[in-house]
């Protein structure tokens, strides 16, 4: 069991670089926007809902329990996880980094740090779109620009609404003061952080977080040398 931590502001490219893991290893791409939002449509969850709906973080402590009690339901059923949004802050990782240690194991779980700078971040915000059925994203990259449909499920692309240059302005500055205090935590742990440049193209970007990846390697020199 393998678990890959991709960790980045909005719009760094995180979720697509989960997707292309989750289709090319087989691993299971947890999204955990995805998550919390089934549990915030719950009346029990409302002032969760009401600070997501503004564009701020809600309370890591519940995250981090909806996040672990949705691993125990797949653990065992993958080989391996990709995380596009977790951990955010320090109080996530220091409840959710035992159990994955236990589960997983300390030399198994592997950190990347998708780094894109906040001009970067709010232009590919403003003109990103996703699918309406299940939120594949689609930054504005020429390979994008006249797609009008997903061609994972056929549904339409759209615009979020959270996605206004103010609230990603304040959603980068959150990821300084709240994420990358998580880096100096992990490196405390004994993890390194890798590091990885947000602002190429995707398919550079796939191929840094490959290197740092012992089975991807394996796989291309059996590739090449069968």
């Amino acid at each position: 069991m393998k678990a890959i931590f991709l960790m980045g502001p909005i719009s760094s490219g995180k979720g697509t670089q989960a997707d292309i893991l989750a289709k090319k290893f087989g691993f299971f791409h947890f999204e955990t926007s995805r998550f919390l939002v089934a549990q915030l449509s719950k009346p029990e969850f409302a002032k969760q809902k009401e600070q997501y709906d503004a564009g701020q973080w809600v309370d890591p402590n519940w995250v981090a329990e909806i996040v672990q009690e949705e691993i125990k339901k797949i653990i065992d059923q993958r080989w391996g996880l990709v995380f596009s949004g977790s951990p955010r802050t320090v109080d996530e990782i220091m409840k959710l980094l035992p159990f994955f240690e236990e589960r997983i194991g300390k030399e198994n779980l592997l950190f990347f740090n998708v780094n894109l700078s906040e001009g970067e971040s709010i232009k590919r915000s403003i003109s990103r779109r996703i699918c309406r059925a299940n939120g594949h994203p689609f930054p504005n990259f020429p390979e994008f620009q006249n797609m009008i449909v997903c061609p994972e499920d056929g549904s339409e692309l759209i615009r979020k609404s959270l996605d206004q240059p103010e609230l990603v302005s304040r959603r980068y500055q959150e990821h300084l003061s709240r994420t990358v205090p998580v880096f100096d935590f992990l490196k405390k742990q004994g993890y390194s952080i890798l590091e990885v440049n947000g602002e190429q193209s995707i398919e550079n970007v796939s191929r840094d977080i490959m290197k740092h990846l012992d089975f991807a390697q394996n796989e291309a020199t059996s590739t090449v040398n069968p």
